[in-house]
């Protein structure tokens, strides 16, 4: 197996189980790390970042499953593709498929067959393999333009001239536009292009976490400076140092957390959570969002002098359906990427009514909704060498203009305000249908943050 997936975090309250579970782990050469609480095994993981979790729900200090299921959040957040099994005794079936539709790997039940679980692992780990060497396929495909970055659209070729001749200048660099465009792909872009090539990038989804979890993860902490903190955490500025430190949705940031980011861009130093002297780094920032920074600096949410420092160059990045021309080259690689996720799939194209279809779509999740597209067409497609329209997702069988006149007419008689809150309950409705039920994905398709998307739940008794 591949070294990224030998580590192993087992989260269990009980010593009696991680002894057994260490034992039997370690006998199929994985490395095991150990927490018996929440706050030990978060720390724990950041230190650490294992690609695998083990992760007993019933957690104190309440040992109710809620203390291991707000975990397995954090532990996404950092780590999205973390492979993470929940294991619980209270035998909830609809608990068990809300965690995994929020992300867990999989849920197994107490007790445990130890048969079940390697097995379980054995997948786990040769998922984590296959990713890696997709991720490593992308990569250098990235590194000679391609992977995302294939466009001939004017649009799209002007960012691409800026992000070049942005890329040798370690001036920092804002990317903006909309959810899917490829804003990472734009990031990682400019630093491979950068005198900075050989250094680390380093990302965060700075609306992912909360601002005390996100600020100690930037800026790193000492040893007790909270509970949990059971050792030195370096900070992903640290982590950075000499290279590149990506901070994607840079707009989700709360004003406290904003003015000490900013003061670490200004002074070059960051002070660790509990720590009484600064750590000097060498950092270029690039940054990322689809909110309208200027608007948010008018409104008094985002600091002005901050923006003013990550705006360095601008890149503006055009959604797909601005794109004209580009959707089929991309759909084609996106085709061809996806060969190495479905067992039995060859070179595949796709038919000319699949490829009008495609066309009619608006594309609200742009480069990444088209991937996820692709991804399903091939496994419908079984193993045939064309796309057809009936393999495409009910979304894309409908035409725009099918659409237009399918829609309802308008009511007169609605407010303003209950004009919005029925497109927003459609647009709540259409992205969790999409997403399976997964709130985190649903909440970054719409361009809002996890809790901002439970609170309209609440709100439209979406729950």
């Amino acid at each position: 197996m591949n070294r990224s997936s030998a580590s192993i975090l087992v989260v269990d309250d009980d010593a009696g189980f991680r002894r057994a579970w260490r034992t039997l782990l370690e006998a199929e050469g994985l490395v095991v790390l150990e927490a018996g609480a929440a706050e030990p095994a978060r720390a724990t993981f950041l230190a650490k970042r294992p690609r695998l979790v083990l992760l007993d729900l019933m957690l104190p200090p309440s040992g109710l499953p809620k203390e291991g299921a707000a975990l397995l959040d954090v532990f996404l957040a950092a780590e999205p593709r973390v492979k993470v099994v929940v294991v619980s005794g209270t035998g909830e079936t609809q608990l068990a498929l809300d965690l995994v539709r929020r992300g867990a790997y999989d849920f197994i039940e107490k007790p445990v067959d130890p048969d079940v679980l390697l097995a379980v692992l054995a997948r786990a780990r040769a998922r984590l393999d296959l990713e890696d060497r997709v991720t490593e396929l992308e990569d250098r495909l990235a590194a000679t333009g391609e992977a995302g970055l294939l466009g001939s659209s004017p649009a799209f070729l002007e960012a691409l001239s800026i992000a070049e001749r942005a890329a040798p200048a370690d001036l920092p660099v804002l990317v903006t536009g909309a959810s899917g465009t490829g804003k990472e792909l734009f990031a990682r872009r400019v630093h491979a292009r950068s005198r900075r090539r050989e250094g680390p990038f380093v990302a965060v989804n700075c609306g992912a976490l909360t601002p005390s979890l996100l600020e100690s993860t930037l800026f790193g902490h000492k040893k007790g400076a909270f509970t949990g903190a059971i050792a030195d955490g370096r900070g992903l500025f640290v982590e950075a140092d000499g290279g590149t430190l990506f901070l994607d949705e840079i707009g989700d940031l709360e004003l406290a957390l904003q003015v000490k980011l900013l003061r670490a861009l200004e002074s070059g130093e960051v002070l660790p959570v509990g720590a009484g002297k600064p750590v000097r780094v060498d950092v270029r920032i690039v940054s990322a969002t689809h909110r309208p920074l200027e608007q948010m600096v008018r409104s008094s949410t985002f600091r002005e002098d901050l923006y003013w420092r990550i705006r360095g160059i601008e890149i503006t990045l055009p959604s797909l359906v601005d794109r004209t021309g580009d959707l089929a080259v991309l759909a084609q690689h996106f085709l061809n990427e996806a060969r190495a996720l479905v067992p039995g799939a060859g070179p595949t194209t796709l038919s000319k009514e699949a490829l009008r279809r495609l066309e009619d779509h608006d594309w609200p999740g742009n480069l990444r909704e088209l991937r996820h597209e692709m991804q399903r067409a091939l496994v419908m497609a079984a193993g045939r060498s064309e796309i057809l329209e009936a393999d495409l997702s009910p979304a894309l069988r409908r035409s725009r203009s099918a659409a237009a006149v399918e829609a309802p007419a308008e009511d007169t008689s609605l407010t303003l305000e209950q004009k919005i809150e029925r497109l927003e309950r459609a647009e709540i409705t259409r992205a969790l249908a999409e997403c399976q039920g997964n709130r985190s994905q649903a909440a970054q398709r719409l361009g809002l943050s996890r809790q901002g998307l439970l609170n309209k739940l609440d709100r439209y008794g979406l729950r």
